[in-house]
């Protein structure tokens, strides 16, 4: 760990069930829509100091965080209209109107088109 970072650690968060992680990344992202120019931050927790924006998301292991960091730059690259993290698992979806992938390997992203 760089003790001169003065960037926030981690926090990660064990919940009894999937319905409640899910139910509290949904709250989180319901606040930061209805709440445009306030985003969720530490003021809001009542936290002293200088106000830090609060990331609330699915905690992935090392390998699935690479890969869905190559998915989102593929999502950009291919102008897919969506990438996201479900139960642990990264979709991709072209638009509305068609299906999700499950992104599976850096393979598959690169043999999708």
């Amino acid at each position: 760990m760089d003790t001169s970072n003065k960037r926030p650690r981690n926090i990660i968060v064990t919940l009894n069930s999937p319905s409640q992680r899910d139910g509290l990344i949904s709250a989180a992202q319901r606040f930061n829509k209805e709440n445009h120019g306030n985003r969720l931050n530490t003021l809001h927790l009542g936290m002293a100091g200088e106000s830090h924006q609060i990331y609330v998301a699915e905690h992935l292991d090392p390998e699935t965080k690479q890969l869905f960091a190559a998915a989102r730059k593929f999502k950009r690259d291919k102008n897919y209209a969506y990438c996201w993290v479900k139960y642990g698992k990264i979709y991709l979806r072209k638009n509305d109107n068609t299906d999700a992938k499950l992104v599976t390997s850096q393979d598959f992203l690169n043999n999708l088109n």
